[in-house]
């Protein structure tokens, strides 16, 4: 009998067939907004667990989440007081709509995600199951880059949870995860992993040139982030809190170079309407215009290498020292 072969597409590939607009949903802010809030500060509750308890990396690389198959997920962490011994993680499961806190023993405990599920109950519901599987982490709990201050713990304000509009916000991160992946396999140099920040809530690969500067001034986290050279190329699903202008309140793909060199503003990025934002110091590229693309993945693409040479070229990086063919 003759082995039989599964004949699959080369890895860093496209599939070159048109994707339809209609299977990239739409993430207009006024529509979902007060799901947007809720989830974002859910995230936050997580995400500040994960800076407990893993030894920080550069640039915070221990810090964000990974896009998973059915959401996002914290990766493996240390439980306290185990020496490195025992682990657990937590994942949002975007597709049962739950929380999942699985542990190296087998142990799996989940946490609902229903409609009116305030933040100071999740909050205090996610620690009853820590604890009740031996795990105690201490976190600050007031939230971080957005204008609220409320601690997690006492907020009853912030409710809502439609999973149609969660579903929604992972159709359109798990798609754009995996074009990310491809625009990070063509760099050689130093390049972060695609990553879902918890903190400002957007996906992101940064390229760097390897190439030290002055840190900024400011918090530690600005300091750490931002002391090397480096292209950063992401999705933002909007501004859900009020902090920027018209433009730019619905969901959008953007790019920033850091430190911009001269002439960034003028570059042509001629790709579905993309422009240099004055105001963020970025290109932004409206999500709209990328889900009603006849092939939202390769303008997605085009988007993160138009920047790129942009901001490379500009910069004065070694481009082909740097392409992985």
């Amino acid at each position: 009998m003759q082995p039989q072969f599964e004949v699959r597409a080369p890895m860093g590939t496209l599939d070159r067939r048109p994707a339809r607009a209609s299977t990239w949903p739409a993430l207009h802010i006024d529509r979902w907004r007060e799901t947007y809030r809720t989830l974002h500060l859910y995230a936050q509750i997580v995400g500040k667990i994960k800076l407990a308890l893993t030894p920080k990396t550069n640039q915070w690389w221990n810090v964000p989440f990974e896009v998973s198959t059915r959401g996002l997920r914290t990766g493996p962490m240390p439980q306290p007081g185990s020496n490195g011994e025992r682990t657990f993680e937590m994942a949002f499961d975007f597709i049962r709509h739950e929380v999942d806190i699985s542990d190296c023993d087998g142990r799996l405990r989940t946490l609902a995600l229903v409609p009116a599920l305030p933040v100071a109950d999740f909050y205090r519901e996610l620690n009853r199951i820590l604890v009740g599987l031996g795990i105690e982490v201490a976190i600050r709990q007031t939230p971080c880059d957005i204008p609220m201050t409320t601690p997690f713990s006492r907020d009853a304000e912030h409710r809502t949870y439609l999973p149609d509009d969660a579903a929604a916000l992972f159709q359109v991160l798990r798609r754009v995860a995996s074009v990310l992946e491809i625009f990070r396999a063509r760099f050689r140099g130093k390049c972060s992993p695609v990553q879902f920040f918890w903190g400002q809530f957007d996906l992101a690969v940064t390229r760097f040139n390897g190439w030290r500067i002055p840190s900024p001034s400011g918090s530690r986290v600005l300091r750490d982030r931002y002391d090397e050279e480096s292209i950063a190329f992401g999705f933002w699903p909007g501004d859900a809190w009020g902090s920027s202008d018209e433009r730019t309140l619905d969901a959008v793909f953007y790019s920033h170079t850091v430190p911009e060199p001269a002439g960034l503003t003028k570059y042509p990025v001629d790709v579905g309407g993309a422009y240099f934002d004055e105001n963020r110091r970025e290109f932004l590229l409206p999500y709209e215009r990328v889900r009603s693309a006849p092939d939202p993945a390769h303008m997605i693409l085009q988007f993160a290498e138009g920047t790129y040479d942009a901001g490379a070229s500009l910069a004065g990086w070694n481009r082909e020292e740097l392409a992985y063919p």
